[in-house]
């Protein structure tokens, strides 16, 4: 079995924040037919962005999900309003939900889905990146970020379909 877990925080005060980019394409994956005929569990975690790790941790033990079966989704602001990449392993690139996962699993090696939510556009101290990951989109960002989530459930169709190297090729910009 599969396992696609989206990070965000729980609550419906936090739906619309940019940090909840992993809650909300899992619920488009929930509602499309997008795994039709695919055994995938979609996961989202009651534990908070930064606690992601004893969730990740949880399902694999309980459900022994293999780590290349488990594919995390969540924002990025080093990746332009929009943007997707999917990779199968890597860094928590700075993102505290991805290092918990590390921390939890002791390894780097599992595939992740990043979507691009920018960068502030004022000097990014800590108190103000958190406080932009945890703002709502704006209007203008709605709609790429609608077309986004779409792509995004895209993607988890395919890697959870074809693997990860047909999902790589067919989603990750070219440079």
């Amino acid at each position: 079995m599969k396992a696609i877990l989206g990070l965000g925080n729980p609550g419906l005060r936090f739906r619309f924040n940019r940090h909840n980019l992993g809650f909300m394409v899992v619920e488009r994956l929930g509602k499309s037919g997008a795994l039709k005929h695919q055994q995938v569990l979609l996961v989202k975690p009651l534990t908070f962005v930064n606690l992601s790790g004893q969730a990740a941790s949880s399902i694999i033990k309980r459900r022994k999900i293999r780590l290349k079966d488990l594919l995390i989704i969540c924002d990025d602001v080093h990746l332009p309003l929009g943007k997707i990449r999917i990779r199968a392993a890597g860094s928590d690139g700075g993102h505290k939900g991805l290092r918990s996962i590390i921390e939890a699993l002791e390894t780097k090696s599992f595939p992740r889905l990043r979507i691009g939510v920018g960068a502030p556009q004022t000097e990014a101290k800590k108190d103000k990146l958190s406080r932009y990951v945890l703002g709502n989109f704006n209007k203008k960002e709605i709609k790429i970020i609608n077309e986004a989530t779409e792509e995004a459930a895209s993607c988890c169709a395919v890697w959870a379909k074809e693997g990860i190297a047909a999902a790589m090729s067919r989603f990750n910009p070219r440079h």
